[in-house]
């Protein structure tokens, strides 16, 4: 048994769709939340940039004393090292192993799509986990820069000939690699999944990163007895506007958040800090 929370963070709003199955996985978790909003994207942005983000948004987690780091975020998962993995010093995991496990376990032709940020699909990072586990697999990856700002702005209805446009566009060369098996590699994805599959077609499994790593957690708190007693809960934290955060936040949850949304400053928190 270990009562303390678990840490999850993200570039924005899209790592609530990790929060949500945690809730529903694990209700009696108390989760921390922090969205970096005043920083995002992320996507667009250098390698060396997210990464000190990311060590500023660990030891922003780290501060209250939670007792495993998720990182709900492709970007970040996807440019994670070696050495910044060590130096968190909790049970971690981004969204990209426990994905690529997802996807090699479904696949039977090898054939596996990976959309994602531009930051995610240049680091090649879903592609080398899945090679590990999948020697022969191939994949094939398309950056998907549209998707986070559509799915942001409330552009998700199943029938929505916006994104299903945008869409066509970005998975064109998806469907004519012939995948059996398509990563959605950003937790925003999930929001658009019937759209993604009427395009895709009811051959091809989706695999949805924000739940795996959700899987992952559990799994992991279960077999090393650190699940939490009691009555669960979610703080909310995030750097920019909580109104904002609040008005996008129900999209994610399939609800309101109740209780409050500090907002705080994360640039005075040294990446040096974990």
């Amino acid at each position: 048994m270990d009562q303390r929370a678990i840490g999850i963070f993200d570039s924005g709003v899209g790592g609530l769709t990790t929060v949500k199955v945690l809730r529903r996985l694990l209700p009696n978790e108390r989760i921390i939340y922090f969205g970096d909003t005043g920083r995002v994207p992320y996507g667009t942005r250098g390698r060396e940039i997210i990464r000190q983000y990311a060590m500023q948004d660990i030891a922003f987690l780290k501060r209250h004393e939670v007792k495993m780091i998720v990182i709900a975020c492709g970007t970040v998962s996807s440019c994670m090292t070696p050495q910044m993995q060590d130096s968190i010093g909790l049970p971690y995991s981004g969204v990209v192993l426990p994905a690529a496990q997802a996807a090699c376990a479904t696949t039977s032709s090898g054939r596996i799509g990976i959309i994602g940020t531009t930051a995610t699909v240049r680091s090649a990072a879903y592609s080398r986990a899945i090679r590990n586990i999948l020697p022969h697999a191939r994949t094939f990856g398309n950056a998907c820069p549209l998707f986070v700002p559509l799915v942001e702005n409330g552009f998700i209805q199943p029938d929505n000939q916006v994104t299903e446009l945008v869409a066509r566009q970005y998975l064109a060369p998806i469907l004519e690699a012939d995948v059996d098996t398509l990563i959605m590699g950003c937790t925003h994805y999930p929001l658009i999944a019937p759209i993604l599959q009427k395009i895709m077609g009811p051959d091809v499994t989706l695999v949805d990163v924000g739940e795996q790593v959700a899987r992952w957690a559990q799994s992991y708190l279960t077999s090393n007895d650190m699940l939490r007693q009691g009555e669960g809960g979610c703080e909310f934290f995030v750097s920019d506007s909580p109104e904002n955060f609040i008005e996008t936040a129900g999209l994610f949850l399939g609800g309101d958040i109740t209780g409050e949304v500090q907002q705080i400053s994360v640039d005075s928190i040294s990446p040096s800090a974990i």
